[in-house]
């Protein structure tokens, strides 16, 4: 029975050393075109979170908190504490999440490419509406479009940069989607830094921009190719070993091409993906692909990079001064991702994961003392210790940036069997959306809840993730994306759960 006990045993063959090509021109202009999907989500971190500190856009739309703003006894950590307000910034995920579950069956049945075009198209419309918008029930409107695309390009992205890649190059490559995330998030602070001296307007002109990445990424879904492995798949064969062979820069593709062909069989076979990924057998791909996303939104980064403005003017920082501070930390976070792709794959993912989770936990630390001691309900910051709050959250931003911000897509993205990629990939766009959701409409009245201690709840759950990583993550680097069902044979922990597995099925087909 399709999807049972006795479905083909995934590809287990190591042949990667007959892998043959090269990086060829083709696929690096692929790679980077389709990663500009990641741009729509930063340029939405980014943007959203300058927009709340704009006077204009608060006064229309959320009057309580503008006068809350201009409270001098009010709580400084209180200040921006509103359901209202946090649900503009949320709703965008939690449509999101949804849309992904709905872009599995789309990217598996009609291809990589139908996917990015649906993200693209729909961003478009949120990005009008949002522009555009009279009141709250429209703005809130638009971040649900924009959403859906953020739920079908996040789905759709990182599987077409991981199928496109070569292996010995796939974490550099796919971790072009983080690079183009964090370039959008330091292009939406900038434009930020210019729009919120347009007045009364500047904020449409924020939020309407988005519409710039949404169509480089419709028009790129049109002209890009799709992957062999979709393709393949689907049943054209031919067609998927033309395009392997031009983005290998080769005809002697044969041994990646009849492990995409065993690897399609295999898929097509199930009829269930999503209770197929269910299954013993895919126990340790489930467990990485809930935990990773989870673990990469509890780093804390997301509430930095959504609410830095707010963060930065919460500590005393005056006006253009709170929008330049979260330009510094989009700049910090794509510069470091840039480090991360020089290193990925030649450290492997393990290394960076760990040293990068330990940076973070000292910088949240040194970041909760100093405001405990030093910044209160009725004082602000010093000169000299803002500057060391802002030096901290960059290091720690940098540390996000070459760590679980690339890794925390590119790991969940190359670990699944073509059987359940589409799948899983939706499990890790769900999740992350999810959390992103809770932290986002939660942040603010943590703030006010927590005060510094909202950096101490954020490196107790980096301590734990980190610990994750080294007791039950195996390295990825180098492996083609067919055999990676090796690793788990060989883990020490997980051999224990899938070697059971194939012993149990071994056994019933001798039978």
């Amino acid at each position: 029975m399709a999807g049972g006990l006795l479905a083909p045993t995934r590809v287990a063959r190591e042949r990667a050393d007959q892998y043959q090509g090269r990086v060829t021109p083709y696929v690096i202009i692929t790679c980077v075109v389709a990663a500009v999907g990641g741009s729509l989500f930063g340029y939405d971190v980014g943007i959203s979170g300058g927009v709340t500190s704009m006077d204009e856009f608060l006064g229309k739309f959320f009057p309580e908190v503008y006068a809350n703003k201009g409270r001098a006894q009010e709580n400084n950590y209180c200040k921006y504490n509103n359901q209202g307000l946090a649900a503009f910034t949320s709703s965008l995920y939690l449509a999101g999440l949804a849309a992904s579950l709905v872009a599995s069956p789309v990217t598996r049945k009609h291809g990589r490419r139908a996917s990015i075009i649906c993200g693209g198209t729909s961003f478009l419309i949120g990005a009008a509406l949002n522009a555009s918008a009279a009141n709250l029930a429209m703005l809130l409107l638009g971040r649900i479009m924009l959403g859906v695309g953020i739920g079908f390009g996040n789905q759709a992205v990182p599987l077409y940069l991981s199928e496109m890649a070569p292996a010995k190059l796939r974490g550099g490559l796919n971790m072009l989607f983080q690079l183009a995330t964090t370039l959008g998030i330091f292009t939406a602070n900038m434009i930020n830094s210019g729009t919120d001296r347009i007045h009364p307007w500047g904020w449409r002109l924020s939020l309407g921009l988005a519409a710039g990445p949404a169509f480089v990424m419709t028009v790129g879904g049109v002209l890009l190719p799709e992957t062999p492995n979709s393709l393949i798949e689907r049943g054209l064969q031919r067609q998927g070993r033309e395009v392997l062979e031009k983005i290998r820069g080769t005809k002697n593709v044969d041994a990646e091409f009849e492990d995409i062909v065993d690897a399609s069989k295999q898929a097509n076979a199930i009829q269930h993906p999503f209770r197929n990924i269910l299954k013993r057998r895919n126990r340790p791909e489930l467990v990485v692909a809930i935990f990773m996303p989870m673990f990469q939104i509890l780093t804390g980064i997301n509430s930095i990079l959504f609410y830095a403005p707010v963060l930065f003017q919460s500590m005393g920082f005056k006006g253009n001064a709170s929008l330049y501070s979260s330009a510094l930390t989009g700049a910090v976070l794509a510069s470091s991702t840039l480090a991360s792709m020089a290193a990925v794959d030649r450290l492997g993912r393990r290394v960076l994961l760990i040293s990068g989770g330990i940076q973070m936990i000292v910088c949240q630390i040194v970041a909760a003392i100093i405001l405990g001691l030093k910044f209160g309900n009725d004082k602000e910051l010093s000169r000299d210790f803002s500057i060391i709050v802002v030096t901290t959250i960059c290091l720690f931003v940098a540390a996000f940036g070459w760590s679980w911000g690339p890794l925390g897509w590119t790991v969940p993205s190359e670990i699944f069997p073509l059987e359940t990629r589409s799948a899983g990939q939706s499990i890790t766009v769900a999740v992350n959306l999810l959390f992103t959701f809770i932290i986002a409409q939660s942040f603010l009245s943590m703030l006010c809840a927590f005060k510094f201690g909202i950096f101490l709840f954020f490196a107790g759950w980096i301590a734990v993730m980190t610990i994750f990583v080294y007791v039950f993550l195996p390295e990825t680097k180098g492996v083609p994306l067919e055999e990676m069902v090796l690793l788990w044979r060989k883990h020490w922990f997980w051999k224990r759960i899938v070697s059971e597995y194939q012993e149990a099925g071994e056994a019933r087909e001798c039978i």
